[in-house]
């Protein structure tokens, strides 16, 4: 008998794909890119949604409708070799070598750090992160109880306090939207684009897509065909709550240059339109947004992360990757995470090339009956790119790390590559490969 999911449930399970997405990253870009876009808002929000919506939300796609098990099952489209590699460095890099530990190094920077003298900072940011990661691994002990925990009660929550500011910016506006600035000026759109590009959320959909089919069967779904309707619907909830944020938070900004004036990052313009509609107790409220939004990214990190290794390592149990990695990453917030990032960073740039085209080829596969060899040839292409991609972020942090012949070739493909400039070089090569699989055996 056919199992029927309600719309509440749909509803559940989109706003708890909501939650794990929309972490600290996602309030800061929006509301920059409103203040920078000034006039060309709206020109700028629609870039910035093509890539912060649409490729999340194709990631999620290809997960339920490919009907694949997780991240290792798509990536074994490709080789199974390919699989398990991709998987290890796409989970180890937005997991505990990277993103787990920002995310309590966030919200401490924004929300905490300005209330501390600094000579207490060093233990106040280790009670904060030791207190944080207990509570993330607590809620993490139980997968089956995700949905509930951040579907009915963390988003809600965060939502609650982030609509406060959000309806009071609206109600009493801050000001006319200002002139815009930097590339904002002639690309609005293009701009905008490449910001929603760098909010990584296309990665976080492969990984979140195992959270996701695994909330749906315990609903009683199980077969291939009702979980990807699950999901698309799920989606389709979680992106267009996502949507509306986004669209408020940006125009939120557009709308406060006059009142706050400008500033260098996201968190201190959020700050600064916090204490001017509530003064002193406008940094608790954007504390409290901020450590609500990463507390609940950080439950999903850590939920599929250890998933995934369990998977990997059977022996081993869920709950002790659960501890080992909120470990880690308490660790690495306290004593390395300034320097992972500079080698993180790049690791991410590299990956996110031949993620987008594992999502793409999934979504397309029934066009050329999911042929390996078609795969295999457009991700062979694109990881000669999506290398030079990551060794162009890794210069930026590491400079001695140069290397001639390396800038080299990114110096040919800026000159040959279509897109190349706005990070989607990939894509030329990426057809010629699939192309040549579909060719040659």
């Amino acid at each position: 008998m056919k199992k029927k999911i309600s719309f509440s449930t749909y509803a559940i399970i989109g706003t708890m794909l909501f939650g794990m997405f929309f972490g600290a990253g996602n309030l800061i870009f929006p509301i920059q890119l409103g203040q920078l876009s000034g006039t060309n808002f709206w020109m700028a929000l629609t870039g910035f949604l093509v890539t912060a919506i649409g490729l999340p939300f194709m990631g999620i796609l290809a997960i339920g409708l490919s009907g694949s098990n997780g991240l290792r099952d798509l990536g074994n489209r490709v080789h199974p070799k390919f699989g398990l590699l991709f998987s290890f460095a796409l989970y180890l890099t937005i997991g505990p070598f990277f993103a787990i530990p920002r995310t309590a190094t966030v919200p401490f920077t924004v929300g905490i750090e300005p209330f501390i003298a600094p000579e207490n900072m060093t233990f106040v940011l280790a009670l904060f992160s030791f207190i944080f990661f207990l509570i993330v691994y607590y809620f993490s002990l139980n997968p089956a109880k995700i949905m509930d925990y951040i579907g009915k009660y963390l988003t809600p929550a965060f939502l609650l306090f982030l609509f406060v500011l959000i309806i009071t910016s609206i109600v009493k506006p801050m000001g006319n939207f200002q002139n815009p600035m930097g590339d904002y000026v002639n690309q609005a759109f293009m701009t905008g684009f490449k910001e929603g590009y760098n909010t990584m959320d296309a990665l976080a959909s492969l990984a979140f897509g195992i959270v996701v089919i695994n909330a749906i069967k315990r609903q009683g779904i199980t077969s291939t065909k009702d979980i990807a309707n699950a999901t698309w619907k799920a989606g389709i909830f979680a992106m267009a709550l996502m949507t509306v944020i986004y669209t408020c938070i940006t125009y939120m900004g557009a709308s406060s240059l006059s009142a706050v004036g400008s500033f260098e990052n996201g968190g201190l313009i959020f700050a600064a339109v916090a204490k001017h509609f509530f003064g002193p107790l406008g940094g608790l409220l954007l504390a409290i947004i901020i450590i609500l939004a990463c507390l609940k990214t950080s439950i999903g990190l850590i939920t599929s992360c250890s998933e995934f290794f369990h998977e990997i390592y059977p022996k081993i149990s869920y709950k002790w990757f659960v501890f080992l990695l909120s470990f880690v990453s308490f660790a690495i917030a306290n004593v390395g995470l300034s320097n992972m990032i500079k080698f993180a960073v790049p690791v991410l740039m590299f990956l996110y090339p031949l993620a987008i085209v594992l999502i793409l080829l999934t979504l397309l596969s029934p066009l050329f009956k999911g042929r390996q060899r078609i795969y295999s040839g457009a991700i062979f292409f694109t990881f000669f790119v999506s290398i030079i991609d990551g060794y162009n972020a890794l210069v930026l942090s590491v400079p001695q790390a140069s290397m001639a012949f390396l800038t080299n070739i990114s110096t040919f493909y800026e000159t040959i590559l279509p897109f190349y400039s706005i990070g989607l070089g990939w894509i030329v090569p990426a057809v010629i490969g699939g192309i040549m699989g579909a060719i040659f055996k």
